[in-house]
């Protein structure tokens, strides 16, 4: 899948800034990291207060080996039914900006207390 493949998906929604990264490319919206495609598929930003609706829907995690190890990343597969339904799009999107944001906050809440140190 290449940039403006995944700039048309996102369109109906929001303006998306795609940046090729590990051979797939990550996805940004308002300056945040919020999902990444590779193989073709996009997978969306998830945290606790997310990953179980992604679950009730049949969504995966992002897996790839990593020498012997297995990663499992915070990102799950978009549901199908939002690559051809805008508000289904919508929902998820806004799901994973809400994660994004979760993990922006809580990263510069970690670098403020390890600065009072």
């Amino acid at each position: 899948m290449d940039s403006e493949h995944i700039e048309e998906i996102f369109a109906p929604v929001m303006r998306v800034v795609v940046r090729r990264m590990f051979g797939g490319h990550g996805i940004y919206a308002d300056d945040l990291f919020f999902a990444l495609e590779s193989g073709g598929v996009v997978y969306l930003k998830v945290d606790a207060a997310t990953q179980p609706q992604f679950e009730a829907a049949g969504s995966s995690p992002f897996v790839y080996q990593k020498a012997e190890k297995t990663i499992v990343m915070s990102f799950w597969r978009l549901v199908e039914s939002a690559y051809d339904d805008e508000d289904e799009l919508r929902r998820w999107a806004s799901l994973a900006l809400e994660s994004a944001r979760r993990a922006q906050a809580a990263k510069a809440e970690k670098a403020v207390r390890r600065r009072r140190r």
